[in-house]
């Protein structure tokens, strides 16, 4: 750790004093060059943070100095003091705490951005989340819920699926113990599911898929299990249903009106107490190693947040 100059914000721009800054598992990838995007070294690894704004750069209008905000800046924000856009700040409302403020643009964001904007979910249909205990997952079956579906949890054991159920779940299916197809139409009466949530990829994908409810939609949001799935096409023809990619970064880059809304709206629901997103600890600064490393073992159940 080293003391630097205070950053000074240019046009569009605003100087945040970090308060909490979130870290996710593409920090232990970021941190180690085998990410897609590679830094110039030095830098600091954190791409949500939440904090209060401390200096307004030329032209910026619509916030002021004292103002509780959060963002999302990729990488950068283990550090006391941080530039952000300011187009892409997120107004934190009173009763929500800096911790959670700084930690839900990833997760609730890309279920968010997957289950409204990409997959155009409405309430009453039936929403299977696969790798629904991991920290995507949950966020989806949280928001899917809260959106008015019916949720089927997917996961590898019992305990993974006790957790969904906790946060929402109205039904579960323990792909390692029954065929997923079979359990999915089991649950749907044979119908299908409408919308598919998949953060896990491999054989679980045409599985799912072939599971699927008329003109559904298939949501790729990531591949947990290391290998990317070859669909065969001909699914998408017979069940005259979509696939769907949902690259939530990309998003946020082009469309920051769009995303602040959607953390307008989390936000929203935080403090209203129908959303309660999971802390697993909190660190200092100055122990950012061994809180990567709760990551990288795959021990964190909930956000892993770095207090500054």
């Amino acid at each position: 750790m080293e003391e630097i100059p205070t950053p000074q914000p240019a046009a569009g721009e605003v100087l945040v004093r970090v308060k909490a800054a979130a870290l996710n598992f593409f920090d232990t990838l970021i941190t180690r060059g085998k990410y897609q995007f590679k830094p110039e070294l030095p830098f600091s690894p954190a791409g949500e943070i939440a904090g209060v704004i401390e200096a307004l750069g030329e032209g910026v209008s619509g916030v002021a100095v004292g103002d509780r905000v959060a963002a999302y800046v990729g990488w950068g924000g283990a550090r006391e003091q941080v530039i952000v856009q300011a187009d892409q700040l997120v107004a934190i409302p009173e009763g929500v705490s800096d911790e959670v403020a700084a930690g839900i643009a990833v997760t609730y964001g890309t279920a968010m951005h997957g289950l409204k904007d990409r997959g155009h979910l409405q309430a009453g249909e039936t929403v299977a989340v696969l790798g629904a205990a991991g920290g995507a997952g949950l966020a989806a079956v949280e928001i899917a819920k809260l959106m008015g579906a019916r949720v089927i949890a997917v996961a590898s054991s019992e305990e993974k699926l006790a957790v969904a159920r906790a946060h929402g779940a109205d039904d579960a299916v323990d792909y390692a113990g029954r065929d997923l197809k079979d359990g999915l139409k089991a649950l749907t009466g044979g119908r299908g599911v409408d919308v598919v949530y998949d953060c896990v990829g491999g054989d679980s994908a045409e599985a799912s898929l072939r599971a699927m409810a008329w003109q559904g939609r298939f949501l790729v949001i990531g591949f947990a299990s290391g290998d990317i799935p070859k669909i065969p096409l001909n699914l998408l023809l017979l069940k005259g249903c979509d696939a769907i990619g949902v690259f939530w970064s990309e998003a946020v880059k082009r469309d920051p009106a769009g995303h602040r809304e959607n953390m307008r709206q989390v936000l929203q629901w935080v403090a209203e107490g129908r959303l309660a997103p999971r802390i697993h600890g909190t660190f200092p600064l100055a122990e950012i190693r061994d809180a990567l490393g709760v990551i990288d073992r795959r021990e964190a159940v909930g956000k892993v947040v770095l207090k500054i």
